[in-house]
């Protein structure tokens, strides 16, 4: 019988319910660095929507070479804490692994000032102008001492398992890398040498914690960058993990030099790492957990039943909805909350937030942000608008026990995520839409289609509130010939097609996953864009960024930035930059130059209605994140 997502196993001495674990994701914490409240109740939801397994986020066990980046296990003091969230997770039958990490090293990302410490005298990757300074030998036995000694605190908090975080371009994975790793001493190398840190680091923990306690490494036997580590050493390094006597692999891919291969965005195919799973996986016989964009059902029990995995991680999809692992067991998949990849946790934690959820405004807010329990009032909203924020508002409203009437002026739900998962790279997003319209119709929101507000039809309604919810139209710039253009929403819908040489005015995030979509079909895809570059005001996380880009360069699209366009015609895109004109020859062009909020309403309702809340794209078009959580928070703070 193949294994089953929902199999009872046993991973060392630890039971555990389901093959399902929760993969390690950072977390912020209090001042002293221990675990706040809400980053409590964030993994006691976790463990209540059914996950077998928790890896907490890196724990580092000192700041005397780094600040803390995210929460410490390195005193008595913090294992109270610990031992709060431990038990609470226990409570619903799930089990608790602590990562444990002896800093970022190079990665280093909270302060611009002071050199980090790494392996070798390498460049910071934050900012280069800062050159690492190397660890003294008695730094790396002083980090060692601590690994094990922390390993020691999370036993005595209770918990069931420690991981090394050993991964990633981290510091021990600069230890372990020959582009980071540039010692002469014991400690650089051969391969043996560049893992001797990690080495002594589990030895320690095992001198520290019960026999039989299971012990998991968390590496990247593959970095995916061009000259960086190849499957060939990672299999090696496979093997002496093994040796080393762990319990478990948690297999990884990627770097942040290419962070995209490590932390999925929207533009990963699904399951992108499995094939260096699948490699780890057929030369040890111990254990191997792996995650990676396994967020559909389907593709999460393909990877389990196929023996690839032993254990299969979610990471943001937790985030998105962690009952993910209930509503599978039972069937319910339609009322998962999609992952749509847009790593606004990602950007929000390495701004210095705690984490945000795009479409989970309830994360890391979990009992802050609930929504009131309905205390049998009546109230009669009427949410204008159909697209992400008018949906939540009304799911939200329902959730409240009132009276929620939607009207939207097309023929479907959805407003811009339409355009926005138009790429077939970005399908991700659609089945955000088709998530929020089932929840609407399950909740038994009014829906008026083809319903368009209008100053005669908004006057004169029973509403106790009224959301504006319009979202944004395409913006016209005052270029000559704009009206011959072809709207990129109207592209990205599928309403429009192009030709064969085409220009895209404007590379924000529009006009460039536009052209992305376009290139492999074109023989010529141009983005002319006013600012110095592509994406410039794109306020997206540095995977997703970086994701993107190299889908340009791969794709062969042109990019011309810097360039005023001065005259459009059914043929040519005329512009000046660095002080020339120069004409490109065309059969399309798409106009990508922005949008503008829908909010021409505004005053009219406030004259007619006490309570108005104007929420996404209709303030000003911004982001999934913004139309989301304004929407729920309109409907959650009223009295």
């Amino acid at each position: 019988m193949p294994n089953s997502l929902f199999d009872k196993t046993m991973l060392g001495s630890m039971k555990l319910k389901n093959r399902i674990f929760m993969s390690p994701m950072g977390t912020t914490g209090e001042a002293d660095g221990s675990y706040c409240s809400e980053g409590i109740d964030y993994f006691e939801e976790r463990a209540k929507g059914g996950a077998g397994l928790i890896i907490t986020g890196a724990n580092v066990v000192s700041t005397k070479y780094e600040p803390r980046p995210c929460t410490e296990l390195s005193d008595f003091h913090h294992v109270e804490r610990l031992n709060m969230l431990i038990d609470r997770c226990h409570h619903y039958g799930a089990k608790v692994c602590v990562q444990l990490s002896p800093g970022l090293g190079r990665q280093q990302f909270t302060d611009p000032y002071t050199a980090p410490y790494s392996a070798g005298s390498v460049s910071s990757f934050w900012f280069p102008d800062l050159i690492c300074k190397p660890f003294a030998v008695e730094d790396i036995k002083y980090l060692v001492e601590r690994i094990g000694y922390s390993a020691s605190l999370a036993v005595m908090a209770g918990a069931d398992a420690v991981e090394l975080h050993a991964y990633g371009g981290y510091l021990l994975d600069q230890f372990q890398s020959v582009q980071w790793n540039n010692r002469t001493d014991e400690y650089g190398g051969s391969l043996e040498n560049r893992m001797r840190f990690s080495l002594e680091c589990i030895e320690a923990i095992q001198k520290n914690v019960p026999k039989d306690f299971p012990i998991l490494v968390k590496f990247t036997p593959i970095q995916r960058v061009e000259g960086f580590r190849t499957i060939e050493e990672g299999i090696e390094m496979a093997k002496i993990f093994e040796k080393a006597g762990v319990t478990a692999l948690h297999v990884d891919t990627g770097c942040y030099e290419e962070w995209f291969q490590a932390i999925t965005t929207v533009y990963s195919k699904d399951a992108h790492k499995t094939d260096a799973q699948k490699a780890i996986k057929e030369v040890v016989s111990i254990p191997v957990l792996g995650d990676g964009k396994q967020l559909k059902p389907e593709v999460a029990k393909k990877t389990v039943e196929d023996g690839i995995v032993d254990y299969l991680g979610l990471g943001h999809q937790m985030l998105a909805d962690p009952y993910w692992p209930k509503k599978v067991q039972s069937g319910h998949t339609e009322d998962i909350t999609p992952c749509i990849g847009c790593n606004e946790c990602l950007l929000a934690g390495f701004s210095g937030k705690h984490y945000y959820c795009a479409v989970n405004p309830l994360c890391y807010a979990e009992k802050s942000f609930s929504l009131p329990k309905p205390d049998g009032s009546v109230k009669n909203i009427l949410i204008i608008g159909g697209g992400p924020a008018g949906m939540e508002a009304a799911i939200a409203a329902k959730k409240r026990g009132w009276n929620a009437t939607l009207w939207e002026k097309e023929a479907r739900l959805g407003g811009t995520l339409w355009a926005a998962g138009g790429p077939d790279f970005k399908s991700d997003v659609l089945r955000l839409i088709r998530h929020l319209e089932i929840q609407c119709y399950k909740l038994g929101v009014d829906i008026h289609l083809n319903t368009a507000a209008t100053p005669e039809n908004i006057k004169g309604g029973n509403y106790d509130k009224v959301i504006l919810a319009a979202g944004s139209s395409p913006a016209m710039p005052p270029i000559e010939g704009i009206e011959t253009t072809t709207l990129v929403s109207d592209y990205l819908t599928h309403q429009a097609a192009v030709g064969r040489k085409v220009v895209v005015i404007g590379g924000g995030l529009a006009g460039t996953e536009a052209a992305c979509d376009i290139a492999p079909n074109a023989d010529e895809v141009t983005i002319v864009e006013m600012l110095p570059d592509i994406l410039y005001t794109a306020a997206h996380c540095l995977n997703n960024d970086q994701h993107l880009r190299k889908m340009v360069k791969e794709r062969g699209v042109k990019v011309e930035a810097g360039a005023k366009v001065l005259k459009i015609t059914p043929d040519s895109v005329t512009f000046e930059k660095d002080g020339e004109q120069k004409t490109i020859a065309c059969d399309s062009v798409l106009n990508a130059a922005g949008f503008r909020p829908n909010n021409q309403l505004e005053d009219l309702l406030e004259a007619e209605y006490d309570d108005v809340t104007v929420v996404g794209d209709a303030i000003a078009p911004r982001k999934i994140l913004t139309a989301v959580h304004e929407a729920y928070h309109a409907i959650r703070v009223m009295e």
